[in-house]
Formats: structure tokens, sequence, C-alpha cells
């Protein structure tokens, strides 16, 4: 299971981990997703949705 909302399409990004020293490593950040029970369909369904799209009311939890 790819780590990406099913929703909006949100998943990881790639940017800089910056140091007090300045120094810079490459790091990635995870989206915030929850496994939840939906209703797709008249159906419900189990799939990984973040908690943005959840807070918003974007799915219909079954």
């Amino acid at each position: 299971m790819s780590r990406v909302c099913s929703v909006c399409g949100k998943g990881k990004v790639s940017g800089n981990q910056v140091s007090h020293s300045n120094k810079h490593n490459k790091r990635t950040w995870s989206a915030n997703l929850r496994n939840v029970r939906v209703m797709e369909n008249g159906t419900p369904k189990r799939v990984s949705v973040c908690t943005r799209c959840l807070r918003s009311g974007k799915v219909e939890r079954a």
C-alpha cells in the first residue's frame, strides 16, 4: 500500500533537513494518513485518507 491519500493524492514530499550549523541533508516528509472505512458506491471500503480530507469532510465514513 502506497503512502498516498486516496482522495486528494497527497504523498511524500522531499526537502532539506537544515541543522543549526546550516548543514543540508536530504529528507522526506510523509503525509499524515489514516486507514479508515469509507462508503464508496454504497459499499464500505478500507482506504488511506489524509487527516486534512477527514477533517474537511471530503469522505463519508462507513
